[in-house]
């Protein structure tokens, strides 16, 4: 949900100058089309990650005038964001660790990101977490620029396995930082890639469509579905996002 006005006025004057420097917005593309093809997807691999791929939402497709990115990070310059994507266990799963495409301004990291996983979010609940934490990341190009950025598989390990019950709706996080690398302070930010056709998904239909959440200090917004039309995305741009899980 938005907080009050004065929070987000308050948020607005200490940001200020940070954002003013790093162009960092909530999200990298404004334009869409609810109404565009889903048909004319260009095919791209998987993203590289360290095990094998249990759930993968699918790539963002660079064409697609309802592609877009997400604020998801914790940067120096900027501050912190995170986008919560959803997906459904279809039955008893055990978990090694999680990844998502998120473009960079710049392309540095501290090869560390933070993870959490949720049950129970709704509009200003944040549910109740069951892992989090911080741990080793691993960061490889995409090939892709959405947006004239880089795009990069960011992912991580969790330090003990998670196990899913069936039918249970996760939201997951992973997000990339840069806070301590001396380069951070020249702007970084990064945002979590969208996928309007889930090209190259794995159990792709295991992700709960439009059931994406906000949640930001920086941008003054608890827990906030993406679709809540006062964040300004139509339902094709919020409705699934390029992230996965790993086993």
């Amino acid at each position: 949900m938005k907080k009050n006005i004065f929070a987000v006025m308050l948020v607005a004057v200490f940001s200020l100058s940070a954002m003013a420097a790093s162009g960092a917005h909530m999200t990298a593309n404004k334009a869409g089309n609810a109404s565009a093809s889903r048909s004319t997807a260009p095919v791209w691999g998987l993203p590289s990650v360290p095990a094998t791929i249990v759930f993968y939402g699918g790539d963002i497709n660079v064409n697609d005038p309802n592609a877009n990115g997400f604020a998801n990070a914790n940067t120096i310059a900027v501050g912190s964001a995170q986008t919560y994507p959803a997906v459904k266990a279809p039955g008893k799963t055990v978990v090694s660790g999680t990844f998502g495409n998120n473009s960079a301004f710049f392309g540095y990291f501290d090869g560390q990101g933070t993870y959490d996983i949720r049950t129970g979010v709704t509009e200003g609940n944040g549910g109740k977490s069951l892992a989090s934490g911080t741990a080793t990341e691993t960061e490889v190009a995409t090939g892709r620029d959405p947006f004239g950025l880089i795009e990069y598989t960011t992912s991580v390990s969790f330090p003990k396995k998670l196990t899913s019950a069936a039918g249970t709706t996760y939201w997951v996080n992973e997000t990339p930082q840069c806070i301590s690398n001396p380069n951070c302070e020249n702007g970084e930010f990064y945002y979590l890639s969208n996928t309007t056709q889930e090209t190259n998904g794995v159990n792709a239909s295991a992700q709960v469509a439009n059931q994406i959440y906000f949640n930001s200090s920086l941008f003054g917004y608890t827990w906030a579905n993406w679709c809540d039309s006062s964040l300004g995305q139509n339902t094709e741009q919020c409705a699934r996002m390029s992230f996965g899980l790993t086993r």
